[in-house]
């Protein structure tokens, strides 16, 4: 196994047209680990360690361009307000020790269903920049981004350049299931994100299906019950009726399997009662920041 260290991002461009098959690692929280267990033998490591403006994220008027490298605690300590749904996902990434290591850019190329960011990610609308050396940089749309069980829409010669995530202009939430509060991969995961300003909401499901999803039907019933009902301007308390029919259509959204984690149908089952808790913590919090409450005590 040779090991390829690029000083700058475009000699790591042009190693990686060089040698297609080189496997990109930062933080090595998860190719490190398929390695040891010799479940991969790369034939050449692509170190991006050296290249500090992976490490770096940018706060826009509108956007947060995220370095694919910025480790899980660097979100928590300086990104909670303008990404709430993606600094609540990175606590429960792991340990401390793999969060101080571990970034977004190593969940989208491993493109695992069960990877901590990604619910947030496809809730908060986000696109990934991806480069090459020949082509140049594009954007992906993360609803576009996954393409199977762990596999994702890179081509051999591009590498993730940056995340850009709208910054939140409402409550966001997200929720996890596991055999413990921490060190665990995801049973199931769920996020939800309110978007007062364009009266939406989205949504993101994790390992509950072949790729992370979204629940598409969930969210086109929601955006239709919320604006016949008045709810974005009256600030009024959700009924247990639409609740429960978002929370129906969430789970059926999912197209889980039996592993050694958890059933099919218990993933099913934790999804819906995640969504309908998500959608109304994030409800009370929109309902809190000083609209008129209709029924409140």
């Amino acid at each position: 196994m040779d090991f390829l260290r690029p000083a700058s991002w475009e000699e790591a461009l042009a190693a990686k047209a060089e040698h297609p098959t080189a496997v990109p690692i930062a933080g090595g929280t998860d190719v490190m680990v398929e390695i040891n267990f010799d479940h991969r033998r790369p034939e050449y490591l692509l170190d991006l360690n050296r290249i500090t403006e992976l490490n770096e994220w940018h706060v826009g008027e509108e956007k947060v361009a995220l370095g694919p490298s910025v480790p899980y605690t660097k979100i928590m300590e300086n990104l909670r307000t303008e990404l709430p749904g993606l600094a609540l996902a990175s606590h429960t990434v792991a340990s401390p020790q793999i969060r101080n290591r571990g970034g977004v850019g190593g969940n989208l190329g491993c493109a695992s269903p069960a990877g901590d960011s990604h619910p947030a990610l496809l809730s908060s609308g986000a696109d990934v920049e991806v480069e090459s050396q020949a082509r140049g940089s594009r954007l992906i749309p993360i609803d576009e981004f996954y393409k199977g069980v762990k596999r994702n829409a890179l081509e051999q010669d591009e590498l993730i350049k940056a995340i850009h995530i709208p910054k939140a202009d409402g409550p966001q939430q997200f929720s996890k299931v596991g055999t413990r509060n921490a060190m665990v991969i995801a049973v199931c995961a769920f996020g939800l994100a309110l978007h007062p300003s364009t009266r939406t909401v989205r949504t993101g499901i994790g390992s509950a299906a072949p790729t992370p999803v979204r629940a598409k039907a969930a969210e086109e019933f929601l955006n239709a019950a919320l604006e016949e009902g008045g709810f974005w301007d009256s600030g009024k308390i959700i009924t247990p009726s639409i609740a429960k029919q978002f929370a129906t259509l969430a789970s059926g959204a999912c197209n889980p399997i039996d592993d050694v984690r958890g059933t099919a149908n218990y993933r099913r089952h934790a999804v819906g009662v995640m969504a309908r808790r998500n959608l109304m913590w994030t409800w009370e919090s929109y309902r809190g920041e000083g609209r008129t409450l209709e029924g409140a005590a």
